[in-house]
């Protein structure tokens, strides 16, 4: 796959725990806005809900702290018949901080799973 995506991030104080660490769940929020700015011009069929998370997989690294800079670097690393898989890594200064994998699954308006359009498939071919 070759559609990547940098998303930048400075860390601010309601993103840290009381040492001035970015919180661990506040990663899965970061990583939802990178995505966000990866897919946003896929447009989703109507009678589809479109794409939801189905497993996820952080691996921490490294601390981000207060005031710190950083990317989001997204990647997609295999599309299927009805998921895709992305790989988000947490960059700060060169350094990986944090590794997210996750799978969406796209889903019909019956909350099934349902093949991903050719239409979205070839965006990212």
């Amino acid at each position: 796959m070759n559609k990547e995506h940098i998303f930048n991030f400075t860390v601010a104080y309601a993103d840290t725990d009381a040492e001035g660490v970015m919180y661990h769940a506040r990663y899965i929020e970061v990583a939802e806005r990178a995505r966000f700015e990866l897919s946003k011009d896929i447009i989703i069929p109507d009678d589809d809900i479109g794409f939801v998370a189905r497993e996820l997989n952080i691996k921490y690294m490294a601390p981000i702290l207060l005031g710190d800079t950083f990317q989001v670097e997204s990647r997609f690393v295999n599309i299927g018949g009805a998921s895709m898989d992305i790989e988000q890594k947490f960059v700060k200064d060169g350094q990986i901080c944090a590794i997210m994998n996750i799978k969406i699954a796209y889903l019909g308006k019956n909350m099934r799973p349902k093949a991903i359009p050719d239409e979205i498939i070839n965006m990212f071919k």
